[in-house]
This record gives structure tokens, sequence and C-alpha cells, in this order.
């Protein structure tokens, strides 16, 4: 039996459902998939919790089938973050080595990401993520690692994920609730790339977009680092609400005949089959054509697939995605969506799944546990540069931003 800290737990507190993961790590490097687990949850809305109680009974019931599956108890994870309130930015910072040229250190590389995270940001944001895209070195470019080099200046390039304290802290305190003492906080979409998307892709250039049930979250790589995110306000529940509206049909039913049924693209659809949809208030059932759920599915996955489109080429991006688009979580099931985007954006599109894990890698095979598993393989990358955050911490908004001032970590 391995020692407790060698536990990873990934917890993905997401706006339909919570998804626990419980993985080991080996000395050879390998992370091991122990158990998983699945509950619905109906206490977030848009990633941002509204119903403590309803979401702490979520963890709970999703820590306790994990651990079931495991054979071992957890008391600590690593959790996702997502919601309209987060926002990427892109900043420079510089500083200049006293004296003549010299080594740079570890100390002036914190320096000049301290001087280029130094924003004027308000009282209620924080910073959650501080990841170097370059350094430069008296001017010159794409210097992964200055450390060592001979400098009498250095600048970097840094992206900034900037989130609501009080969003944030609410996670937290749903999780301490449920019993997890939360090692780190992780940006939904910074997790899944950890499973979903392969080193390639990422020098290459491509966009993830983790669909999840209240927010889709994109970000977007190149040269092997991050250079944009974004979250919009579409999910799964948007697509179930339209088929629950037009159908006249309750939503667990739309739910339902959303993931047996729906599809974007009509012509993925047989012509002559129909499916069975429940009335409401005891109405009795009726026979629809399976198309007409396209019909009612596509015009809300192309609203979503012009935002991310809209969003690429405001950034700039739309023309270095060199390796495409990869959709991943559980939104991303939808039949033809992956189609539909190709169409839409005119690039190569994949459903990204979960991968780099061993053990019950099949029971954690689908989009839906690509955030979970994310964080697990991200705690194992980063498990040296843990730090605690504990319920009603006064000094939660320092911490979070000490936490990933430890750029090391984020980068590598």
């Amino acid at each position: 039996m391995a020692r407790l800290e060698r536990y990873i737990v990934g917890l993905d507190i997401g706006t339909t459902k919570v998804c626990a993961v419980i993985a080991e790590a080996h000395d050879d490097g390998d992370l091991q998939i122990l158990g998983a687990g699945l509950a619905p949850s109906t206490g977030q809305k848009k990633g941002v919790v509204v119903d403590i109680e309803s979401t702490v009974a979520a963890v709970k019931t999703a820590v306790e089938e994990a651990e079931l599956m495991a054979g071992v108890s957890v008391d600590r994870a690593w959790i996702s973050a997502t919601g309209t309130h987060i926002r990427g930015i892109n900043s420079r910072g510089a500083i200049t080595l006293e004296g003549r040229s010299r080594e740079i250190s570890e100390e002036d590389v914190r320096r000049v990401i301290d001087a280029a995270s130094d924003l004027d940001l308000p009282a209620d944001r924080e910073a959650v993520h501080l990841l170097p895209q370059q350094f430069l070195v008296d001017g010159q470019e794409n210097i992964v690692d200055p450390v060592g080099m001979s400098a009498m200046r250095l600048e970097v390039n840094l992206h900034l994920v900037v989130a609501s304290v009080s969003a944030l802290q609410n996670l937290v305190t749903c999780a301490n609730k449920g019993g997890i003492e939360v090692q780190a906080v992780v940006l939904e979409s910074l997790a899944s790339n950890e499973a979903a998307l392969s080193h390639d892709e990422r020098e290459l250039g491509v966009a993830l977009l983790d669909i999840g049930g209240g927010t889709s979250d994109l970000v977007c790589y190149q040269g092997g680092t991050v250079n944009h995110t974004a979250v919009f306000p579409i999910g799964g529940e948007n697509f179930t609400n339209d088929l629950s509206v037009v159908l006249k049909t309750p939503l667990p039913d739309a739910e339902r005949i959303k993931l047996r049924y729906g599809a974007v693209l009509s012509e993925l659809v047989p012509s002559d089959q129909t499916i069975e949809v429940a009335g409401i208030g005891g109405r009795a059932p009726t026979l629809v054509p399976r198309r007409q759920l396209c019909e009612i599915l596509r015009p809300r996955a192309v609203e979503m697939l012009d935002l991310v489109r809209d969003e690429l080429r405001r950034a700039g991006f739309a023309d270095e995605l060199h390796a495409g688009i990869v959709l991943t979580g559980g939104g991303a099931l939808l039949e033809g969506l992956a189609e539909a985007a190709e169409q839409r954006f005119g690039l190569p599109v994949r459903v990204g799944v979960p991968s780099g894990v061993t053990g019950l890698a099949d029971v954690v095979s689908g989009p839906v546990y690509s955030t979970a598993v994310g964080l697990a393989l991200y705690g194992h990358r980063n498990s040296g540069e843990q730090s605690r955050f504990e319920l009603k911490d006064p000094t939660f908004a320092r911490r979070v931003r000490g936490r990933f001032a430890r750029w090391f970590g984020d980068l590598f």
C-alpha cells in the first residue's frame, strides 16, 4: 500500500456535476488512476456557487464514490475554477540587473514576473495564474529559462489569469465543508489541457475549448506556452434549456433526450427516425422527428462557435492554430458538434479525451473526465509547489497569488 501522500486527487466542481478522480503517483513518473466518482450538482450557475449546501453534498457524493472504487480515503485535492468572472491578460515587465552583465538568478526571474504582474486590479480581483510566455535577455527573444544566462536587462511576456476572490473562496468553502482540504485552485481549461492536449499540439498552436454545463473555457497555446484564455457563458445547460422550451418537456427529460438523441447536423440523423418526448404536467407524450432536435440545437451550437471564432480573431490567434481545435468536456459529446466546428472554423477539430495515465484509464476515458484527470496530472507535475488554503482564511487572496507566482510549475 502506497503512502497517503502519494495519492493525488482532482476535484472538478462544475455547474452540472462534480467529478472526483483519485490517482497514485509512482516513482517511475506514472500516474495510476485508482478510482473516480461523479455526482450531479445544482449548486452553481455559470461556474459560480449559488447554493453551498447543495454543492457540498455533491462534493461528498463524488469523493465517497471515488474512495469506494479506489479503496482509500482522501482529504486533499486540486480543484478547478471557471466562470465569466475569470479573464486573461497579457502583460510585459522588465528589470535592469545591477552592475555589469552578470548571471540571472531565480530571484531576478521572480522580480521581473512581479514587475509584469504589478497591475492595478480591482480590490475584488486577484491574479491566480502567472504564466510566462517568453523571456527576453538583452533583447534576445524566445528564451524559455533565463536562469544562469548573463545579461544586463531581463524582460518577460506574461499571461495572467484574473478571477474573483469571493468566487474562489466560495469554491474552497464548499470543498472544505465536504471534508476536502484544497491544495490549489486551477483554471479549468489549464487543467483539461494536461489531459486532452499533446506536446506537439501545444508547440504548433492549438485552441482547447472545454464545454462544461454552464460555461465553456478557451485556452490557446503557441510555442508550448499559454497565449490567451477566455470563458464564455454558454454550456450544455443552454442546449438542454432550448430543448425543454421548444419541445415543452421537463428539464430532466430534455437532458436525457440531448444525451441520447441530440445532434447538431441533420445529415447525421436518419430522416425517418422519431423519438418520444414526455409531456409536462401529466400531458401525454408526443412523437417528434429526431431531425427536429438538430433544428433546435444547431442555432445554439453556431452561437457558441461564433463567440469562440470572434474571440480568436480579436486576440489575433485565428491564423495561428496550426494544430487546429480540440473540444473536450461533457458538451463535446453532442453528436456532430466537432463536424460543425470544422465547418465554422475551417480548421481540423477533434474531441479530446484524457490520456497520460494508467490504471483504470478506461473508467475516465470520456471527455467529461478531462478536467478531473487533468487536475490530477497538474497536481502530479506541481506536487512540490503545493500550498494549503483553509476555510475562512483572511489572507486567501494573497496566498493564491503567492502560490502561482511560483512560476516554474506553471511554465514547465
